[in-house]
């Protein structure tokens, strides 16, 4: 009997989830992912002032609280590129990265180490941001962008990384790669999804962890 092409989606997207928390959950009971906790906390406490002030889906709010807007950026506002990581279009958005961060996150903070992943989370999430702005002002779309998918996207290369390299062992590069395509697909789907950030952040986390992979220690394992 056939597999309808959607059940199949869903049944993959299940066993690479399952196997991703079984992942995380290892390393978290090695050591606490403090960075990735203190992250989904700052990132709550700002959509909570957003709120406060107007309303997280509130443009002038965005705008006030340093959302990317290419008009902006390239007139001088750079930090709107660090700044629009930590804002989001309501809750749903907002929940929908914290769990992501929280699924990821605890892996790339414990193998990398905290001040890494820090790193990869961050210049990813800018990377991300940069293009997008570019992207935006090539087709003149001037959207107003933000969210943390980038930075997170950024957490995808640091697992493609740790998959590829020798220093790592416990992740299948074929599931890591499956896991990035099916995070990529609603992008495909919704014009409001930020694309570009997306692919921007892989690209960026990819990068920066093989830049810092030469860094990190020892060989390690997850059990």
């Amino acid at each position: 009997m056939e597999i309808p092409l959607l059940d199949f989606i869903y049944k993959i997207r299940y066993d690479v989830s399952n196997k991703t928390i079984q992942f995380t959950g290892a390393v978290m009971k090695e050591k606490k992912a403090v960075f990735t906790i203190a992250l989904i906390v700052i990132n709550i406490a700002v959509f909570a002032v957003e709120t406060i002030a107007g309303g997280s889906e509130n443009t002038q709010v965005a705008l006030k609280f340093g959302a990317a807007y290419a008009p902006l950026v390239f007139s001088g506002d750079y930090y709107r590129l660090f700044t629009a990581m930590f804002l989001h279009f309501g809750a749903f958005h907002l929940l929908m990265n914290m769990i992501s961060l929280g699924v990821l996150g605890p892996a790339v903070e414990k193998l990398f180490g905290k001040i890494r992943f820090l790193l990869i989370y961050l210049i990813g999430g800018i990377v991300g941001n940069v293009l997008s702005m570019y992207l935006d002002v090539w087709l003149d779309r001037n959207a107003l962008s933000a969210g943390a998918s980038g930075a997170i996207f950024a957490l995808f290369g640091a697992y493609l990384v740790m998959a590829l390299s020798k220093k790592f062992t416990g992740l299948s590069v074929p599931r890591v790669l499956i896991a990035i395509v099916i995070s990529l697909v609603p992008g495909f789907e919704m014009h409001s999804i930020n694309m570009t950030a997306h692919l921007g952040g892989l690209i960026g986390g990819f990068i920066v962890s093989l830049i810092l992979l030469p860094t990190v220690g020892k060989k390690r394992r997850l059990k």
